[in-house]
């Protein structure tokens, strides 16, 4: 083997272990989950499965844009009691937004958890919010999909809602840096949270 293709193989295998780092590094928001709902933890661990796979998707910034008028019109239709049927997207848009209030209300933020804590709690929180409105729009005949659905998209549209509330940068707390291993500053849900309510 070559010097080259030595230093090469090292690279990668630091680059892999990275990967798994930064995968762990969302583990905790099943956590959070749990301790605001109810569920069977394997929901919660597969919806962050489910971010996980679209890593790779989440390196182009733009891909933290959402459409604001659609979450907050979610929130409302899904929480009024005045839809006849929800699917996951509504139901995920909705629980974050929910989320986002509970959050920004000093009842769901928890920063001591080390790195990414207020992104994990945040994220929780979403999860655990979505399970608890399926259950509801369900024993109303009102949730045209699944549960799983629910909580994988609140958990998207929360991380989404995290990434474009730290600036979306490319390390710190935002971007690729803060998406799976970076720490956030919660006054970033908080700005977010005014402009969104």
């Amino acid at each position: 083997m070559s010097v080259g293709d030595f230093i090469q193989n090292k690279i990668s295998e630091r680059l892999n272990r990275r990967d798994d780092d930064d995968d762990n590094d969302l583990n905790p928001a099943a956590q959070h989950a749990a301790a605001h709902a109810n569920d069977d933890p394997s929901l919660f661990n597969t919806a962050l499965s489910f971010l996980k796979e679209r890593k790779s998707d989440y390196k182009n910034t733009d891909s933290y844009e959402i459409d604001e008028a659609e979450m907050v019109s979610s929130h409302q239709r899904v929480y009024g009691g005045d839809d006849t049927s929800a699917d996951s997207r509504s139901l995920g848009a909705g629980a974050a937004m929910q989320a986002l209030k509970m959050f920004s209300g000093g009842g769901g933020g928890d920063s001591s958890s080390g790195a990414g804590g207020d992104k994990n709690a945040f994220i929780g929180l979403a999860m655990a919010q979505a399970g608890k409105l399926w259950d509801q729009k369900n024993s109303q005949g009102a949730a045209t999909e699944d549960k799983q659905g629910a909580v994988n998209k609140a958990a998207e549209m929360a991380l989404k809602m995290y990434m474009k509330s730290n600036g979306g940068g490319s390390s710190g707390t935002g971007g690729v840096g803060g998406l799976m291993g970076g720490s956030g500053d919660v006054g970033g849900l908080m700005k977010l949270a005014a402009k969104f309510m």
